[in-house]
């Protein structure tokens, strides 16, 4: 079974590495993400008074939801602090959210002790270097496919698209298709 087209620098899934790629997959339980440049383009808008705005994709959105559905849960852990992001992830239920954090590391790992989980059972997304000490902890690291480099090299997967235009999508049609929920998601809507 394929599930990604591409792994580090675009190249093809090596023979022997989908499988233990498809293990590290099926334990995610967690995914968290970083904002800007994950679920954005990594542009900010700022008009005169200095209010802030914006782009989100509306399929990453909508990925996430089925995603929480099908029981993995979802926490936004970013750099910057903006009121946007409290806004978008309450229109997709998404009930952790940690901004202003620049140790992501020690964030990530008191996540997990809230939760009571380890590492191996989450997915993490980022697309720069402040999202390495995290990624290198994460069961399954993901890189934008317009991530730094840093970021793409070190990564388990890089997704064919950009961070705001679909990669989470992406990421979340990886999971639920690696522990064998798309046929599921797909028969929810054909009979709706």
């Amino acid at each position: 079974m394929m599930v990604c087209n591409r792994l580090k620098r675009g190249t093809i899934v090596k023979e022997g590495t989908e499988e233990r790629l498809l293990k590290k997959i099926r334990r995610v339980k967690l995914l968290i993400l970083d904002v800007d440049g994950v679920l954005t383009d990594g542009r900010i808008v700022m008009d005169d008074a200095g209010l802030e705005s914006k782009e989100f994709d509306v399929k990453d959105g909508h990925g996430l939801k089925i995603l929480m559905r099908f029981g993995i849960d979802v926490v936004l852990l970013t750099g910057r602090r903006s009121r946007v992001v409290e806004h978008r992830a309450a229109d997709l239920g998404i009930t952790e959210v940690h901004q202003g954090i620049w140790n992501k590391a020690e964030a990530f790992a008191e996540i997990l002790k809230r939760r009571d989980m380890i590492p191996e059972e989450t997915a993490c997304v980022g697309d720069d270097v402040v999202d390495i000490p995290l990624l290198r902890r994460a069961g399954f690291s993901v890189a934008v496919a317009d991530a730094v480099p840093e970021v793409r090299q070190i990564a388990d997967y890089v997704t064919q698209h950009g961070g705001g235009r679909g990669a989470v999508r992406e990421v979340c049609e990886v999971i639920l298709k690696a522990q064998n929920r798309w046929a599921d998601v797909v028969a929810r809507y054909e009979f709706a």
